[in-house]
């Protein structure tokens, strides 16, 4: 069975662990010393170990012969925790776990002494979305925990978790990892799985991962799918929507000699190539910072002016926040690049202006950059003009969704049409259509329906369908209740037509074994016709007591 890189290679014990080097032996210190506090923090970016190295910090403090603070892997209590069958380490998912209600339940279990191990250990995993309700009912636990009980609360927004909650909490900061490192464990795996890579590409998936391992590996996994030759830059370009650094030289050139007509043209060939022009913005500050770094560390000469360079860096970098919220990602990059040129190049190099181009003075009054136009359920933007659609064309996406009751049924045909059609050509194509997604991610009206397709994976398309898989069975849940809604907002935005299968990762291992299985015996998917959808029909009385209960607890609501 085919496993993920990114869990193949998530490390199992604290010499596995890389970039995290400080709190690893501050954790290994206090198993040697035995001198374990009640309650854990570990909050920094997302990919960087907290939730890894959570686990292993789990079973090492519950292990019966610790040598220098490493579990031997070899006693019972080991042995019980590395297994599936473990009730004692227990992970939360407090993203889908976020009420009083079930901080409350995980209160009653707290008593409970551990079944088989020395100590139960919660690891409560995005903590800062929990609710201020529950930060209370946890707040009770924290302040007098049973001595058999360790809390390990992960967060990447620290800011968000209650400094109640924080001061009874050891914390520990993840840094991002350098890319140096990061290149270094994507190295060891492209050795240990035998993939032929460009060290070009090894290079570009550490700077585009952010510091982020899981990331990376991540990214190294989907090249892998992408072709099964060697991996090439140009592979890697096509894949993620970025250019080389040719283009982006090109690009940086045009606009330091303010030639507004052909920065505008390159902007717009991105564009029409289907580029991600976040991506692309992300690029040029790296590439620019690179340009002046080299030129004074390593005397390296170059035809551009430094001064103005840093200029440009600086200004970019503190609009890229605005460019990512953006409703209109292209107007918004060429304002500012003509913004720039208008400030910085044509003044200072009394380079003769396009008749049509007023005084900066005049655009800074009529036409402030941070002013971008507002995404709502009526209004799409497209990345080259604005399309208008009438109410009846754009689902109101605040609407309460009824439960489908053939959802079962629904995706059994959806996942075999697409196995039916599958070609590696559609996939190709729909992964570029993803990128398209990033630009309203930050929209208030269907930002949260657009991240959660964003944080899925394609795993195989058909010609009407496709196949989206999650980590856990909870995410799967969540989204099914709202796959309508994922569905059209999936579609409005890349103008495609495609019914979507939502599948937990586990699932989606059994259905490719399956289906490489039926390949090799010859054996063909034959089309099915999706079923009509069915939906629960729900009484207004209903809806009523079920959200007033949802909003302040059955303990509080009384329905007469």
């Amino acid at each position: 069975m085919y496993r993920a890189l990114y869990r193949k290679y998530r490390p199992t014990d604290f010499d596995s662990v890389v970039g995290q080097e400080s709190i690893i032996k501050t954790l290994q210190n206090s198993i040697v010393n035995q001198n374990f506090s009640h309650a854990y923090m570990f909050f920094g970016p997302r990919g960087t170990g907290k939730t890894s190295v959570s686990k292993i910090f789990a079973r090492n403090v519950n292990c019966l012969s610790p040598k220098n603070g490493l579990a031997c892997k070899k006693c019972d209590a080991c042995q019980f925790s590395f297994s599936n069958e473990c009730v004692d380490i227990i992970e939360i998912d407090a993203a889908s776990n976020n009420g009083v209600n079930e901080i409350r339940e995980l209160r009653n279990n707290v008593a409970l002494v551990p079944s088989e191990l020395k100590y139960k250990v919660y690891i409560v995993d995005e903590v800062h979305m929990l609710s201020d309700a529950a930060f209370n009912a946890l707040l009770k636990t924290l302040e007098e925990p049973p001595a058999h009980v360790i809390f390990i609360l992960a967060t990447t927004d620290p800011e968000k978790v209650p400094d109640t909650i924080v001061s009874r909490c050891q914390c520990f900061s993840f840094k991002r990892i350098s890319n140096e490192t990061i290149r270094e464990r994507l190295a060891f795996i492209c050795k240990k799985e035998k993939i032929k890579i460009e060290d070009a590409v090894l290079d570009k998936i550490a700077l585009l991962s952010d510091g982020g391992l899981r990331d990376a590996i991540g990214l190294l996994d989907k090249m892998v799918s992408y072709t099964d030759e060697k991996i090439t830059i140009d592979d890697f370009n096509e894949v993620n929507g970025i250019v080389s650094d040719q283009d982006l030289f090109e690009l940086i050139q045009s606009i330091m000699s303010g030639d507004i007509k052909n920065t505008l043209e390159i902007i717009s060939q991105f564009n029409i190539k289907g580029k991600n022009l976040i991506q692309i913005m992300i690029q040029v500050v790296n590439y620019t910072r690179d340009i002046i770094v080299d030129y004074y560390l390593e005397k390296k000469n170059t035809d551009l002016s430094i001064d103005l360079l840093q200029v440009f860096v600086n200004e970019l970098n503190e609009k890229m926040n605005d460019i990512k919220r953006s409703s209109n990602t292209k107007v918004f990059i060429e304002m500012f690049l003509l913004k720039f040129i208008n400030d910085y190049i044509s003044s200072n190099d009394n380079i003769e202006k396009n008749p049509v181009e007023k005084d900066k003075s005049e655009i800074k009054s009529e036409k402030n950059i941070d002013s971008k136009p507002k995404l709502n359920n009526n209004d799409f933007y497209s990345e080259t003009d604005v399309v208008n659609h009438s109410s009846e064309d754009v689902m109101d996406y605040n609407y309460h969704v009824p439960k489908i009751i053939n959802i079962d049924e629904i995706l059994s045909v959806r996942i075999n049409n697409t196995f039916a059609t599958a070609d590696k050509k559609l996939l190709k194509e729909e992964s570029s259509n993803f990128e398209l997604l990033k630009d309203y991610s930050f929209d208030q009206e269907i930002g949260y329906l657009v991240n959660e397709l964003l944080d899925s994976k394609i795993r195989v398309v058909g010609t009407d369908s496709m196949i989206i898989s999650y980590d856990s069975d909870a995410i799967v849940a969540q989204n099914l209740v709202n796959i309508l809604k994922l569905q059209d907002v999936y579609n409005q935005i890349t103008k495609s037509n495609k019914n979507i299968a939502i599948v937990s990762d586990q699932q989606w291992d059994v259905l490719k074994n399956e289906y490489i299985s039926k390949i090799k015996n010859n054996e063909k998917y034959e089309l099915l016709k999706e079923p009509d959808i069915l939906l629960e029909e729900i009484k207004n009385d209903d809806i009523i007591s079920n959200s007033a209960i949802s909003l302040f607890g059955d303990d509080i609501v009384e329905i007469e």
